[in-house]
């Protein structure tokens, strides 16, 4: 079996896996255990790190340890002042909202409450209404108790939503309307948003359950890897949703017999 190649140019991967070997070495590192993090030969190394000191990527200290320069901490603030969540979100929401012709948002915590940031959504006889800017309290809907989860919130519920990387909320702001949503996470995989989507409850049953769900996991996926997350988490086989009884199809949908606002 032939190993799959990387993509790009091979010395430039081989410069940026040398860069990330510092990840968790705040105190330098030696050419051995470079080479022992890379895989790399002490000649490349060495080869690699004058490009890389030159730019100020690398320092090196009188001991002959190497440790990172300034120059990745101005590209870092470059990156800051420049970032936009929506240039990310965007594409990723509008393939989802094409995919399964529902209402997709992403939503952040602020305090106790979450805030619809962007939502995209295509012209149906019913759908979800989501205004961006709505405040919603973090207990009620999917989107919420995902911010919770994985901020730590205990409980068995929350372990479930940890370990299955996604939550399916029914009828908990609307009477009429559900929520299925995922963590989103960025560098270090620290959690940034969550991705939602919404449908009226009437045309949930386990068959868009089970189609619906691959679809979201892999928005959180497609979102978490251009925010510098690993996207893994949200690989198959996905948890199995433990919970009300979702209809088989032609059965009678799920009711609720209150109504509050909206998933």
């Amino acid at each position: 079996m032939t190993q799959k190649s990387e993509p790009g140019v091979a010395a430039v991967n081989r410069a940026l896996t040398i860069l990330m070997a510092f990840e968790n070495s705040v105190e330098g590192m030696s050419l051995a255990e470079l080479s022992a993090a890379t895989g790399l030969y002490h000649s490349t190394i060495l080869r690699l790190c004058d490009s890389l000191l030159h730019y100020g990527f690398l320092v090196r200290l009188e001991d002959g340890r190497f440790k990172l320069g300034s120059t990745p901490f101005f590209l870092g603030m470059l990156y800051q002042e420049s970032f936009r969540l929506w240039d990310h979100a965007a594409p990723v929401l509008r393939e989802l909202v094409r995919v399964t012709k529902e209402t997709a948002a992403i939503y952040i915590r602020d305090g106790d409450e979450r805030v619809c940031l962007h939502r995209m959504t295509q012209p149906r006889s019913v759908l979800m209404h989501v205004r961006e800017g709505e405040r919603v309290e973090l207990h009620k809907g999917a989107a919420g108790k995902i911010m919770l989860a994985f901020a730590g919130e205990p409980g068995e519920e929350f372990d479930q939503i940890r370990k299955a990387h996604y939550a399916l909320s029914l009828a908990e702001r609307r009477s009429e309307s559900i929520g299925l949503a995922c963590p989103v996470f960025g560098v270090q995989q620290k959690l940034i948003c969550s991705i939602s989507l919404g449908m009226p409850l009437f045309r949930l049953n386990r068959q868009v359950f089970e189609a619906a769900l691959p679809l979201v996991m892999q928005a959180a996926a497609d979102l978490t890897r251009r925010l510098g997350g690993n996207p893994s988490v949200f690989d198959p086989p996905y948890a199995t949703y433990e919970g009300p009884v979702l209809p088989e199809r032609g059965e009678a949908p799920l009711q609720h017999p209150t109504d509050s606002t909206l998933e």
